[in-house]
């Protein structure tokens, strides 16, 4: 395998240890508040580990996605190298970051007790979109699913 590949997994896999491990375990603690709530410590270098594989395959991305619209077998197709799982890996990595460290902020927000945040977080490094769905369900007041276009013009 090569020594990109191999380095930009390891690299991304381990940095959300304490990333996770600190909005789990230590949810309104000033270094999970400096840490995580910085996207330079966070979501940052996931995205440019993520990029630095992406970028040779960029092409073969947007060709692959942007030539027609994507059917199963074109997906497939795309990720049929060891390159392209390791980038839908790191993909997953940033996202699955991303959408936590969101959760985070909205749990500490509405003063969600541990029990409350930690299993969703975990969902949320698990199951992406149903930690995500629960967590918005969780601390929402109802007036968020609401779009008033009038004042977001």
């Amino acid at each position: 395998m090569d020594t990109v590949l191999t380095a930009t997994f390891w690299f991304s896999s381990i940095l959300i240890i304490p990333i996770w491990g600190l909005m789990w375990f230590l949810p309104r603690h000033e270094y999970t508040n400096k840490f995580v709530g910085d996207l330079r410590y966070t979501v940052i270098p996931l995205a440019v580990s993520y990029s630095i594989l992406l970028a040779p395959n960029l092409f073969d991305v947007i060709l692959a996605l942007g030539s027609e619209m994507p059917t199963p077998e074109i997906v497939i197709n795309l990720f049929s190298t060891d390159e392209m799982i390791i980038l839908a890996w790191l993909h997953f990595l940033v996202m699955d970051t991303f959408a936590g460290r969101h959760i985070w902020l909205r749990m500490v927000q509405k003063n969600k007790p541990i029990q409350i945040s930690m299993p969703v977080l975990l969902l949320c490094m698990m199951i992406a979109p149903v930690g995500l769905a629960l967590g918005i369900f969780l601390t929402t007041d109802g007036q968020e699913f609401k779009s008033d276009v009038k004042n977001n013009i």
